[in-house]
C-alpha cells in the first residue's frame, strides 16, 4: 500500500493522518517493541562485559534472538491482555441493564 493510498484510508476513518510507521502501531505493539530492545541491549552488554564469553556472530544473534523474542513477546502478551480487560471492563459500565 503507498502512501497515497494510506492517505485516503487515514481520512476515510476520521483519523488524522499519521506522520511515522511509529504511530500506526498499537499500544501493546509499541510496549513488546520496547522491552524486546531492552532486553538486547542488555544481553549486548552482557555479552561485552562477561570476559569468559567469546563474542562471536552466533552469540549475539542467539542472545538477541531468545531474549528480544521472549522479552517481546511476553510483555506484548500482557499488554494486549491488559487493553482486553480495560475494553470488557468499559462494556460492563456502559450497560447498566446487565445483571451481576
Amino acid at each position: 500500500m503507498n502512501s497515497e493510498a494510506m492517505a485516503a484510508e487515514d481520512q476515510r476513518s476520521g483519523q488524522p493522518p499519521s506522520s511515522s510507521w511509529l504511530s500506526r502501531l498499537s499500544g501493546p505493539v509499541k510496549v513488546g517493541l520496547f522491552f524486546a530492545l531492552l532486553a538486547i541491549t542488555m544481553s549486548v552488554v552482557g555479552l561485552v562485559r562477561d570476559p569468559t564469553t567469546p563474542v562471536t556472530a552466533r552469540s549475539l544473534l542467539i542472545a538477541t534472538l531468545i531474549s528480544g523474542g521472549t522479552w517481546g513477546v511476553v510483555s506484548w502478551a500482557i499488554a494486549t491482555a491488559v487493553v482486553d480487560v480495560e475494553q470488557d471492563v468499559a462494556e460492563r459500565e456502559d450497560d447498566p441493564l446487565e445483571d451481576d
